[in-house]
């Protein structure tokens, strides 16, 4: 199996505009949006980070943490953001280093619990992940999935 490499974005600020053109590239929110909670994590006005994997330079799955993954529980903070890995690289425990590297973070800054907002079921679970409640996400017709993990 290859080795990969997982990383905060404080560990790698200099590629903070290749990832946020990633990130938009994948979920079609702008660039901008990114930046603007990459440089509040980067320059420690918070401790929401960016988690990157990176297989040499390209960038092959990430997420994020910020305060409100569009959503109406406003009172379920912070949200695990932006969960994405390339199809290419899908079914390799991508995800799940990822989502672990997360929650061990966050624990270690006093974070928890944390959340997130999927339509997927069973996913999650694997990696300790408890189905919480239905959430109303901004401008969405129907409900989504909340999950926690504590």
């Amino acid at each position: 199996m290859k080795k990969y490499d997982y990383i905060t974005l404080r560990e790698r600020p200099e590629i903070k505009d290749k990832a946020a053109k990633w990130f938009s590239s994948k979920w079609g929110v702008p660039e901008e949006a990114y930046l603007e909670c990459m440089d509040a994590y980067l320059s420690g006005e918070t401790e929401y980070g960016w988690y990157l994997c990176l297989d040499g330079d390209k960038i092959i799955g990430g997420m994020g943490v910020i305060e409100n993954d569009f959503h109406d529980r406003k009172d379920l903070s912070p949200n695990v953001c932006a969960v994405y890995t390339e199809e290419d690289y899908r079914c390799q425990g991508i995800a799940g280093n990822l989502l672990n590297m997360v929650v061990d973070d966050m624990k270690a800054k006093g974070i928890t619990p944390i959340y997130l907002v999927t339509d997927h079921t069973g996913f999650y679970e694997r990696y300790g992940w408890e189905f919480l409640c239905m959430v109303q996400g901004d401008g969405e017709p129907d409900m989504t999935r909340m999950y926690i993990h504590r």
